[in-house]
This record gives structure tokens, C-alpha cells and sequence, in this order.
């Protein structure tokens, strides 16, 4: 989990999360999950086709930096 210097604004609903997503939580942390959750949250994205255990591989057991972007559109 990754604590955010500001918040964002959330649109939480209950959901149950599944491996890769990526969700928004009390709108001031941003989290990649590696298995199931139900509780309310934000979800921003999804890492698609990645399993638990791909996740848990790519991210090892101990602190991971994740770099997240948004890119303008029309």
C-alpha cells in the first residue's frame, strides 16, 4: 500500500477485489491487489491477465516501487 501526499476523489462502492487490480482506498492510498477482498473501494485499473501468484513473483516479499501515470486524451 502506498500513501498518496493528497487526496483523490472516490466513487467507493462494495466490491470484491481480484488479482491486479488496482484500487483507491479512503482516497489517499493506492494498493495492487493479489487476491480477494470485499470492502468499499475505488478502482482505478486493473493489471489484466496476471495471476496471484505472477503478482506475488513480480513483487517479491518485500518493499516494490510502483510508478502509476495519467496520459491526457481527447
Amino acid at each position: 500500500m502506498g500513501s498518496l501526499p493528497w487526496e483523490l476523489p472516490r466513487n467507493d462502492e462494495s466490491i470484491t477485489t481480484e488479482p491486479g487490480d488496482v484500487i483507491l482506498y479512503q482516497g489517499n492510498q493506492i494498493t495492487v491487489y493479489y487476491d480477494e477482498n470485499t470492502w468499499s473501494f475505488t478502482r482505478l485499473a486493473r493489471i489484466p491477465d496476471v495471476t496471484r501468484e505472477e503478482l506475488l513473483s513480480a513483487l517479491g516479499s518485500g518493499d516494490a516501487e510502483l510508478r502509476f501515470w495519467v496520459e491526457a486524451g481527447e
